[in-house]
């Protein structure tokens, strides 16, 4: 049984969604933290290797938002990904389908071009998995860890 299962029962599908996540982080090498974050702001999934999971989140809604609102001024259609160099690492935010959005930091080091790969994978797999129903079931998950 895993630290997910364990913190409160949760269906087959968002066990299935917490394994696509899983997956992602066992796949790409220097991924140091990736959250998950519904539409509203709610973190919904993480890789509980990081400590600052809600900041992250946080900083992921946020920069969603604004890269939104630039979309909406320049009227250059949608926000595919937004990424943000820093001197030690990438964060990298992509939305999902359902109006959610998978945000990575990875070190220097990462390959960009196998992460952003990566993530435009999970992207299209989360969009199906992430029903009204698991976003509800991951977020109540989180909340009570």
């Amino acid at each position: 049984m895993t630290d997910f299962d364990s913190v409160q029962p949760v269906s087959q599908a968002a066990k299935n969604f917490r394994w696509l996540l899983d997956e992602f982080l066992g796949t790409v090498a220097g991924v140091a933290d990736a959250v998950v974050v519904s539409s509203d702001g709610l973190l919904l999934a993480d890789s509980r290797a990081g400590v600052r999971t809600d900041e992250l989140s946080a900083i992921v809604s946020a920069l969603t938002s604004l890269a939104a609102g630039v979309a909406r001024v320049l009227e250059y259609g949608g926000v595919r990904r937004t990424m943000v160099t820093l001197d030690e690492g990438h964060l990298v935010v992509m939305a999902i389908s359902d109006g959610s959005c998978l945000g990575v930091y990875a070190t220097l080091n990462c390959e960009l071009g196998v992460l952003a790969y990566q993530m435009a994978l999970l992207v299209e797999r989360a969009g199906h998995a992430l029903t009204p129903q698991v976003r509800s079931e991951l977020h109540r998950a989180i909340a009570v860890r």
